[in-house]
């Protein structure tokens, strides 16, 4: 008899120990007979289940020992056969795109040059390239085409900086409103800016049409300045934070939150997230490390990225400790780890890129998502023919196979399932390599964030109900 290590994963606690069943991605906590059971295994795997009923039979009643062996027997933790086999999804063929999402690259242009920018199709305003009304009335029909049994859709908007192109937004949001109604549909709509073209009109129309707006911005002043600056190589920190200001004060419609760019020398998180969220009263604070190209001068060095984790974890504490006693303290990367948790979400693919979101560029391209758009990656046909199905599915069900990988055995590669298309595009030339080089830190937040989660299910269970499941409704 062995522990299958690839389909269970215990994670300790103070006097308590979890078990994350890998296929499922669901939670148990073991009690005192099924951590013995399983520890005897662990030390002598020739025992079969006689022999680990006799061993434990002083210390346990012998049906319960029997009976829980052979619970851990039917959820493939324990193995009779000597063997671990990773337990996986079966291949998947991909012959519909059910969208939930369409992205709107609606213009190339911006008005600030931050040093770590990704786009390669970026421009000034003046020289960015502008989605056409034409491209993006055909890009909501294709959605709401692809969304027939969908009760809502979402229509996001991004750029450059999308508010450059605001007659076009305005255009989109009335064709979007109209058309949904026609189909009784309902439709939602989305921005990231950067905040510097604002104005209270503007915020009140977003306010109209229930927008969810996210502002990029990476902390105090010291921070923020030393990447996102005007063409001009000028600080914004002033011009963003007088903005969003104004705009937390007229917001109503939903909670606004901010987009932190972590590059290299930038992984000071703890006061970028008191400046963020306890001064300037964000929402939800959410931080992307970027570790997209081995060599680049914005990526995080290795020791910068565990820096960055042991923050994260600082952070995590507050949250938990916040949550005991009912509040969420808006550390949006702990939020979205406890909701993967609470709901036991499982993934066969990364994200919802190609499947329920695309996005479109100036021309009408349809890329796996805003981030690909100007890129060299072939696209996947376009809003005047429609998706690319061969080449689409191929390409997914390319990234759900794992045959071959370190993700095949990985405790977790249902909450993973491979990293980033974008960051391995980037770092290696391939859309579907593995994003191995920060696979350790994540196993290592996983099994933090399964330790938060434990205690708060216990010590306060309804913050999930009052916190956790409304913003995953929303």
């Amino acid at each position: 008899m062995i522990f299958d290590s690839a389909n269970a994963h215990l994670v300790p606690l103070e006097g308590r120990t979890m078990l994350l069943h890998v296929p499922s991605t669901a939670l148990f906590e073991l009690d005192a007979l099924g951590v013995a059971v399983v520890r005897l295994v662990e030390a002598e795997s020739d025992l079969d289940a006689e022999g680990i009923r006799a061993r434990l039979s002083t210390g346990f009643d012998p049906s319960a020992v029997t009976e829980c062996v052979e619970r851990l027997l039917r959820l493939q933790i324990l193995r009779s056969d000597g063997e671990c086999r990773p337990i996986n999804p079966a291949a998947i063929h991909v012959e519909s795109y059910p969208l939930s999402t369409i992205v709107l690259n609606v213009n190339t242009g911006c008005n600030l040059a931050c040093r770590y920018c990704y786009k390669e199709d970026l421009a000034v305003p003046a020289a960015g390239k502008r989605m056409s009304m034409e491209v993006a009335a055909r890009s909501i029909d294709l959605l709401l085409e692809q969304a027939e049994q969908r009760p809502k859709v979402s229509v996001v908007f991004f750029g450059g900086e999308p508010l450059t192109n605001m007659p076009l937004i305005r255009q989109v949001v009335d064709y979007a409103e109209e058309r949904a109604r026609e189909r009784g549909k309902a439709v939602d709509f989305a921005l990231t800016t950067n905040a510097t073209l604002l104005t209270e009109e503007l915020v009140s129309y977003f306010d109209a049409h229930r927008f969810g707006l996210s502002v990029s911005m990476d902390g105090p002043p010291v921070v923020h300045d030393r990447n996102r600056r005007t063409v001009g190589g000028h600080g914004t920190y002033e011009v963003v934070a007088r903005k969003v200001r104004m705009l937390l004060a007229r917001y109503r419609s939903k909670p606004v939150g901010a987009r932190v760019t972590l590059t290299a020398g930038t992984t000071e998180v703890e006061a970028i997230h008191e400046h963020l969220r306890g001064q300037l009263g964000f929402h939800e604070v959410g931080y992307a490390p970027v570790t997209g190209a081995e060599l680049a001068g914005p990526t995080l060095s290795a020791a910068e990225l565990a820096e960055v984790y042991a923050g994260f974890e600082r952070l995590g504490a507050q949250y938990l400790a916040a949550a005991l006693v009912g509040r969420n303290t808006g550390f949006a990367n702990m939020h979205q780890l406890m909701t993967d948790l609470h709901e036991g979400r499982r993934k066969a693919l990364p994200c919802g890129a190609g499947v329920g979101l695309l996005a479109v560029d100036h021309q009408g391209g349809l890329n796996l998502c805003h981030r690909f758009t100007g890129s060299d990656l072939p696209t996947f046909g376009d809003v005047e023919h429609g998706i690319a199905s061969e080449r689409l599915g191929a390409f997914l069900e390319h990234a759900a196979d794992r045959s071959g990988t370190h993700c095949a055995s990985c405790h977790i590669r249902n909450l993973c399932a491979g990293g980033c298309y974008h960051e391995s595009w980037v770092r290696y030339g391939d859309p579907h390599h593995r994003t191995y080089h920060y696979c350790n830190l994540l196993r290592r937040w996983v099994d933090f964030g399964i330790r938060v989660y434990a205690e708060i299910s216990v010590r306060n269970p309804s913050f999930f109900s009052t916190h956790i499941e409304p913003r995953r409704a929303a």
